[in-house]
């Protein structure tokens, strides 16, 4: 099974993100954090991590870039546990028993988003806010088209 990993290719999440996720670890769209939200909420860090911000699953904080790779079985078992319990310590759910479901949804989710790609396919999420709610929208950059100038400006020095 694929999903994803958090990955930085500079330090700029640091200064983007109210909480940068942690590179390595996994992450899903997260978009579920923004469902009650409302324009005067976009301001800021948090409408950078709205417009385009993973959610890391370990540390909960926001990334920019994602990298499909292989999960084992126990991984993915482990997230689905850490996920059920952020639903209920931090959104209220009742009982791990009814945040589970959800939180299995939410990773098969980004599990069915990465199975078609790759490993080291590059992911990124572009939200939107509509009349009907939170819109996501996904690019895809496959390894060979990610090479590091779409990332960063080279200088050479002066010979």
């Amino acid at each position: 099974m694929l999903l994803a990993r958090a990955i930085h290719f500079d330090e700029s999440d640091q200064n983007v993100f109210h909480n940068p996720a942690r590179t390595g670890e996994w992450a899903i769209s997260g978009g579920f954090e923004f469902s009650n939200w409302a324009e005067a909420d976009l301001v800021g860090k948090s409408r950078q991590a709205f417009a385009n911000g993973w959610l890391g699953v370990e540390t909960f904080g926001r990334v920019t870039f994602v990298a499909v790779t292989q999960i084992e079985p126990a991984e993915y078992d482990a997230l689905v546990e850490r996920l059920t319990r952020h639903f209920v310590d931090v959104y209220g759910a009742p009982s791990p028993e009814v945040a589970r479901p959800v939180a299995e949804e939410e990773l098969s989710q980004m599990a069915a988003l990465c199975a078609d790609h790759a490993p080291n396919t590059i992911l990124t999420v572009m939200r939107t806010l509509t009349e009907a709610g939170v819109r996501e929208q996904y690019r895809f950059i496959e390894p060979g088209e990610a090479g590091l100038e779409m990332f960063a400006i080279h200088a050479t020095p002066e010979e």
